[in-house]
């Protein structure tokens, strides 16, 4: 069976981006990384894919000047033209319009630092800890319109400990983002599971 061709949108230093490189190298594993996208020229991740052999992009969000549109038909146009099958989201820090969206519908995955849907949106780690929640994790989940709300395809949760502070637990968290991913990555290109 043929691996499933797959992009990374990043912003910055790709961290989960890494995890789905270093799952993909496995012989075995059923998608292959083709593409690393930016829309920061300076994004440290970009160097790392570079450096795993992997081909990089830059669609610079600020060279179309607030124009949302054209710039996610640019960013469209270059996943069309490596011939993208499926889009992992890692850290790509710009919130993607209906459009783009339903393009991709059921082709693109996001990793989310919540159990969905708890912590929708940002600063998950300060309001689970504000919450007092018992667990918190990590959500890896189809991208629909609506943000942080599509069905999810796999989760997993780490133990809220009485002397956390944000960033213990963000650390604890990452862990756990970096094995869910791969797994949910594989789980999606072998047809497992569907939007």
């Amino acid at each position: 069976m043929a691996k499933k061709r797959v992009a990374i949108l990043i912003s910055g230093r790709g961290s989960n981006m890494t995890a789905l490189i270093e799952a993909a190298a496995a012989e075995d594993y059923p998608a292959q990384i083709v593409l690393v996208v930016s829309n920061r020229p300076q994004a440290a991740g970009l160097e790392r894919a570079r450096g795993a052999g992997i081909a990089t992009i830059v669609v610079d969000h600020t060279a179309f000047a607030g124009d949302r549109e054209a710039f996610e038909r640019a960013l469209d146009a270059k996943l069309r033209a490596n011939d993208v099958e499926l889009v992992c989201l890692a850290g790509f820090m710009r919130l993607l319009s209906p459009w783009f969206v339903t393009r991709w519908s059921g082709r693109m995955l996001n990793i989310h630092p919540s159990l969905l849907p708890q912590f929708k949106g940002l600063d998950t780690h300060r309001r689970a800890l504000a919450a007092r929640v018992a667990r918190h994790g990590a959500t890896v989940h189809f991208v629909v319109p609506e943000m942080d709300a599509g069905p999810i395809v796999a989760q997993d949760s780490v133990a809220v400990h009485d002397g956390d502070i944000e960033e213990t637990l963000a650390a604890r968290v990452l862990e756990v983002e970096h094995r869910l991913y791969p797994r949910a990555l594989r789980a999606v290109a072998e047809g497992r599971t569907r939007a």
